[in-house]
Parts: C-alpha cells; sequence; structure tokens
C-alpha cells in the first residue's frame, strides 16, 4: 500500500512540473535566409564603329562649334547594373566639325588646322585621348572617372548617363575644362574669347 502512494505521489510531482513548463524544451528562431547568390559581372567589347563621341565648344557665348570625334577601343565592365570599370579611348586625328558656322576667313579646315596644333590638342604628340572609368552611381546617373587629353589627367565626371540593361549599351554627357589640360592658346586675348567648357556627349555601343 505505501508502494503505491509513493507511485501515485511521484507521478503527481512529475505532472505538476511539467505543467508550469519546468519540462519544455525551448526551440531556437530559425536563422533568417541569406542571399548567397553573387552578382553577376559582365564584360563588353566597345563597338568602335558603332560607338560616337560629339563635342561642342562655344566662342564668346555668341555661336558654337560642334563636331565629331571617333572611338578607336574600349572595354565596359558591369556589376549588375553598376558600371564598376573599363575605358575609351579617342583618335583625336578623326576631329571633324559638324556645324555651319564658317565663312570664307574662317573656313572648316582652319578650324581643323588650329585645334590639331600645339595651341589646342598637339594631335602630332598626342593622337589620342582616354577615359578610364573608376566607379559610378547609377542612382544619380553619374559615372566616375580619370580623363587623359594631352598627355594631362584629370579626375572628371560623366553626368546623365543611361544604360541599357538588354543591350549593355552606355551614353552620358562629359564637360571639362581645357585649361586643365592646357588646351588654350599661348595668345591670352585669342584665347579669351573661348568658353573653358568643352562638351562631349558620349554613346558607347557593346560589340555583339
Amino acid at each position: 500500500m505505501k508502494k503505491i502512494t509513493l507511485l501515485a505521489a511521484t507521478a503527481a510531482f512529475t505532472f505538476a512540473m511539467t505543467s508550469c513548463g519546468g519540462g519544455e524544451k525551448k526551440t531556437e528562431a530559425a536563422a533568417p535566409a541569406t542571399d548567397t547568390d553573387e552578382v553577376e559581372m559582365k564584360s563588353f567589347t566597345v563597338d568602335a564603329a558603332a560607338s560616337s563621341v560629339e563635342w561642342k565648344g562655344t566662342m564668346a557665348g555668341m555661336y558654337s562649334h560642334s563636331g565629331t570625334v571617333v572611338v578607336k577601343e574600349g572595354n565596359l565592365d558591369w556589376k549588375g547594373k553598376d558600371l564598376v570599370g573599363g575605358k575609351f579611348v579617342i583618335d583625336m586625328g578623326s576631329i571633324t566639325p559638324t556645324d555651319s558656322n564658317y565663312s570664307e576667313d574662317n573656313t572648316v579646315e582652319k578650324l581643323v588646322g588650329h585645334l590639331a596644333t600645339a595651341d589646342f590638342f598637339d594631335v602630332a604628340n598626342n593622337p589620342t585621348a582616354s577615359f578610364e572609368i573608376t566607379g559610378s552611381d547609377m542612382k544619380a546617373g553619374t559615372v566616375m572617372g580619370n580623363l587623359t587629353v594631352r598627355g594631362k589627367t584629370n579626375a572628371e565626371t560623366v553626368s546623365n548617363v543611361v544604360f541599357d540593361e538588354a543591350t549593355g549599351a552606355a551614353t552620358g554627357v562629359l564637360t571639362f575644362n581645357r585649361q586643365n589640360y592646357e588646351v588654350a592658346y599661348a595668345a591670352t586675348m585669342k584665347d579669351m574669347v573661348l568658353s573653358d567648357d568643352i562638351e562631349l556627349t558620349i554613346s558607347l555601343m557593346p560589340a555583339m
């Protein structure tokens, strides 16, 4: 009889402890899922023939000259939708005016000759210019990089950048101060009639 009573007491004590949570097992929260997929890197060779760079310079705020230069070569490196690297090279010997602000005294040929001299781009000694990409802020539509003109290199920013994710093409506008690259008349009075800003409208197409 005492043995039965002892067993009953033990069972009651065990039941009471379980009801109060003493025997409850804690379940650890599952760790949040992590995205281990890496963002895809893509590298495109620039199709020089399908790409273009248009330039524009202003004379004393009265009229402007504009034209094109040929893209010689290049590549673009994308990480997802971010432009993380790349470079394009311009053939400075290909300067071609496309505007109509010329006369018998100031011909297209005269302008091209002036731009090629040591007063401006010194094409004989600096046949190419280049832009090397160092980073981008695609939300702001900007690409940062180093522009080299006439052997001088400065950090510049391309604005209004648009990226076509389907094709890998990129467009943007780069405005730089020519004085930072010694693109200037030696004669101060002549140089004063020229705007310091040169605008480049860039369109780079990837080779398919």
